[in-house]
């Protein structure tokens, strides 16, 4: 200390010399951080890279994203199958409405209930216009139902290394066809039993029993119901 000064005149500079070194040891701090920071970044990256790609995958399974059919993985892999079931119903459908209808998959969504790639329409020979299954009478849905059910058959055997689905359950619907396509309906059925399939129906329709040689008759009695065996 110069002869003459007083500690207090050196006080200022005895605490900003103080604020100094701290400040330095403060930025060594924080160029340290920084360089395990960039080193820190450094590894994340790949693994950044990895998130990245395994969204976009997730994404695409949910119908996300750069998904430009919005369609998710398990509604794509349905679609697939839905094409190749309606082609197979549609030669059934075709036969049995007098070469009028056909099924048409479609990736097109036209309700909340009807996913994207999860829809059939009509196409409608006599007036060449692709229509909803919607519009169809009573007595036409059931015939494009039985030709699903069929077109699905044949998918699957075909699929099953030749395993049949050699037996088939109809539960009514046949009081809803008028003579002639009850009629083309019967006969399809008499197709398939000569296939050798096993064809059950249930129906109250009279003029089935003649196309029907072996049924089972269920009768009504006060003490309960009872079968009646009737053979060919």
């Amino acid at each position: 200390m110069p002869c003459g000064a007083s500690t207090t005149e050196y006080g200022p500079a005895t605490a900003a010399a103080g604020h100094a070194v701290a400040a330095r040891r403060r930025a060594e701090e924080v160029r340290r951080l920084a360089g395990r920071l960039a080193e820190a970044e450094q590894q994340a990256a790949p693994i950044r890279q990895e998130y990245a790609d395994v969204r976009a995958l997730a994404d695409l399974v949910a119908g996300q994203g750069q998904n430009t059919r919005n369609m998710t993985l398990r509604a794509y892999v349905l679609a697939s199958r839905l094409a190749e079931v309606a082609e197979s119903a549609s030669r059934r459908l075709r036969e049995m409405s007098g070469g009028r209808y056909t099924f048409e998959h479609t990736d097109l969504a036209d309700s909340r209930r009807v996913k994207a790639g999860l829809g059939l329409v009509i196409v409608d020979d006599y007036s060449g216009l692709a229509r909803s299954t919607k519009t169809l009478s009573g007595g036409e849905t059931f015939l494009a139902s039985l030709a699903l059910a069929l077109g699905l058959a044949d998918v699957v055997t075909a699929e099953a290394g030749g395993v049949a689905m050699d037996t088939l359950f109809i539960d009514e619907g046949f009081g809803s066809l008028d003579a002639d396509t009850l009629e083309q309906v019967m006969s399809t059925l008499d197709e398939l039993r000569a296939g050798g399939r096993v064809v059950g129906v249930v129906s109250h329709v009279e003029e089935m029993r003649a196309r029907i040689p072996s049924r089972l008759h269920v009768l009504k009695r006060r003490d309960g119901s009872t079968l009646e065996q009737i053979s060919a």
